[in-house]
């Protein structure tokens, strides 16, 4: 595959260049399988739509055609399950979680590395997705299958890490 040259020019990052060496949607590391795509993921709600209102260049226009958002605040209400499930930027900040290269967290790391970025924090972020599978235990074992207003919180947050809790 060609290599292609991103230069990203938004809120948090001016000048940032990564390339992408991989086809979209293709060649993720064996252990990474996520069961919603970024696209689905913002169609459904997340992060109360504010995420990433000012990233529109950098990814495919047809990701933002009926995603959930708002520029200007955020609304729990335009999340899939209807609650925040969030901590603030600054948390995670704190607590030493975000990489450089991808100022906004986990979810700007998943949508480069599913348009083919491939980089070093590759294995640190796909370690963080899979402990996120003891809320999938937990919703399992505290909510009768199919209910999904059961754990709406815990469910939110499973779906801002790509997971679907709709399926159990």
């Amino acid at each position: 595959m060609e290599k292609i040259r991103v230069c990203v020019n938004d809120m948090m990052q001016q000048g940032y260049v990564y390339y992408r060496t991989e086809p979209v949607g293709g060649n993720f590391d064996p252990e990474f399988k996520p069961d919603l795509t970024p696209k689905e993921m913002l169609e459904m709600g997340v992060f109360g739509g504010k995420y990433m209102t000012d990233c529109q260049d950098e990814f495919p226009s047809e990701w933002f055609e009926k995603a959930r958002l708002c520029h200007e605040r955020h609304v729990p209400e335009y999340n899939f399950f209807g609650v925040n499930a969030s901590k603030p930027l600054s948390y995670w900040r704190e607590k030493g979680w975000i990489y450089s290269d991808d100022p906004r967290g986990w979810f700007q790391w998943y949508c480069r590395y599913y348009m083919g970025r491939r980089c070093p924090d590759d294995a640190r972020q796909i370690k963080r997705w899979k402990a996120m599978t003891r809320h999938i235990a937990q919703i399992r074992h505290n909510c009768p299958e199919g209910v999904l207003t059961c754990r709406r919180r815990q469910r939110q947050a499973l779906l801002h890490w790509a997971y679907d809790s709709r399926r159990f």
